[in-house]
């Protein structure tokens, strides 16, 4: 492919090629938000499949994620100097490949190792086909195209486990991966022949290198700790203490090279905007709280309630259902009103009803569970769409790229590390729940006493016992880890009133 600069301004698509050119943009990033859903409900099946713990299996959508994350502030450096159509046909076309790959997988190190492939690809999908979708339509119509972006961006996070349970449950969970694949591999083919009329100029600019390996090293090193070190006790592990310096050394020459840095792969001064600063403090704490019961439920259904993977992904995706239909009206709100009310407004409806759900049962019926659910999901466009508004109007105008792009990245590494904390958290509430009530159950032998006089043997009687207690200890963790959460959210909604009313009408249709 040649190199040539083409024109800034093409004129833009219509009629089938409008369609078409629509089609692919829209699956493009469909897939890409998809995948960091899609394998929750299927956790427990690939562990089981690739003889690793449940814990390990959440490696499949941290890695992911992490990737992802380290991607997205690469996307600009690459567009300007190999091309945004080049580079959106390459990493759609690899998406393909890879999933591919994860789906060929054999072992749960391989299956990570393609993971953090796709993630890389991902990345760049979600800014690179909104800014293209803008630019195929015509100018009096960029509002639908931003509609269609935005929409495809709310329904994938709900279609991830619903899709991702039945393809589990029906043909395996190979299948989450690999029916992605043509997919995107045709869709990538159609869109080099529909946009190449749309590339963008390229130059020789130079990347920031150091920075783009101290982020790695950090954000790689963080990761591993909080994966790894429930199943080595932690700081006793010499391996823990190792990447917990690393982590902490690497961050640290990473804030120091980036704000000293004349083109710093991350921008930190942004942070010297106040209302920046503490948008994406309340970002990370409640996209982390989010996105960890998103994950944890699906576990707990599956594992200690019986549920398949199917109809854990129903109960799951009731969260997003009734988001998809106010999300547009709260966007047109933040535009129009101070858009600070509206995400105290969502955050703390997203932890009350957390709270309501800590005092859950094992002998809870799927409405009893799904409809809170579907209730709380009012929560998130309240959150996502007016918190976007603040922080993009704390900036500048020129800042604004720089300032969304942080954003994602601050998002995206905030669930992964809520998805190892909540996993840890878990487990060990789990564990120390369990040692409680033993000591407080049957204490006289009453119990065990009946039971073998009514002809089960002792250890089937411990056997049962046992499994009941885990069973009653697994729930009442999993209620404490929802107060917890609960508790996040509500610290999250009160920080957001540190932030100054946004001075600037932010375009937040310019976000990914």
């Amino acid at each position: 492919m040649r190199t040539t600069a083409i024109d800034e301004s093409p004129k833009p698509l219509a009629g089938i090629q409008l369609l078409l050119g629509t089609l692919v943009l829209a699956m493009a990033n469909f897939l890409a938000i998809l995948d960091t859903t899609i394998a929750n409900v299927s956790v427990s099946n690939i562990a089981g499949a690739m003889g690793t713990t449940s814990s390990q299996g959440t490696y499949v959508i941290t890695s992911y994620a992490v990737a992802e994350a380290i991607a997205v502030p690469l996307t600009g450096w690459l567009a300007a100097r190999f091309g945004s159509i080049r580079v959106f046909v390459t990493c759609f076309f690899l998406f393909g490949i890879f999933s591919i790959a994860c789906g060929l997988a054999t072992s749960m190190g391989m299956l990570v190792f393609f993971r953090i492939l796709l993630g890389f690809c991902g990345g760049p999908l979600m800014p690179l086909s909104q800014t293209l979708m803008i630019r195929i339509f015509p100018a009096n119509k960029s509002h639908a195209a931003i509609g269609i972006w935005s929409m495809m961006t709310l329904v994938a996070p709900i279609m991830g486990p619903i899709l991702g349970g039945v393809l589990c449950d029906q043909l395996g969970w190979e299948y989450i991966f690999l029916v992605k694949a043509p997919l995107a591999i045709i869709a990538a083919f159609l869109c080099w022949k529909l946009l190449r009329s749309f590339e963008t100029k390229t130059e020789k600019v130079g990347v920031d290198k150091v920075g783009l390996i101290l982020l790695v090293i950090w954000v790689g090193a963080l990761q591993l700790m909080l994966d790894e070190g429930k199943d080595l006790d932690w700081f006793s592990s010499t391996w823990i203490v190792f990447l917990a310096i690393v982590a902490l050394l690497g961050f640290v020459a990473f804030l120091i090279w980036e704000l000293t840095e004349k083109h710093p792969i991350v921008d930190l001064k942004i942070f010297r905007h106040r209302g920046f600063s503490f948008s994406m403090v309340t970002l990370s704490l409640a996209f982390g709280a989010f996105f960890g019961i998103t994950v944890l439920t699906p576990m707990w259904l599956q594992m200690y309630m019986g549920y398949t993977a199917t109809i854990a992904g129903y109960a799951t995706a009731t969260m997003g259902v009734l988001a998809v239909f106010i999300a547009p009206g709260i966007a047109s709100l933040s535009s129009k009103f101070d858009p600070r009310p509206m995400v105290f407004l969502g955050v703390v409806w997203l932890g009350g009803w957390t709270l309501y759900r800590s005092f859950g049962n094992l002998d809870m019926t799927f409405a009893q569970i799904s409809v809170p659910m579907l209730f709380q999901g009012l929560g998130t466009p309240l959150f996502f769409v007016p918190l976007t508004a603040v922080a993009l109007g704390a900036v500048t105008f020129s800042e604004m790229n720089s300032a969304a792009g942080l954003m994602n990245f601050i998002r995206t590494l905030s669930g992964a590390v809520a998805t190892s904390l909540v996993n840890t958290q878990w487990e060990s509430q789990s564990t120390y729940v369990h040692a409680e009530l033993a000591g407080l159950t049957d204490r006289t032998g009453a119990a065990t006493d009946l039971m073998i006089q009514s002809g089960i043997s002792k250890e089937q009687t411990i056997g049962i016992i046992d499994r009941l207690l885990h069973q009653e200890s697994v729930m009442i963790a999993t209620n404490h880890i929802f107060i917890s959460i609960s508790a996040i959210f509500m610290i999250a909604a009160f920080i957001i009133w540190f932030t100054p009313k946004p001075a600037l009408k932010a375009d937040i249709s310019s976000v990914h």
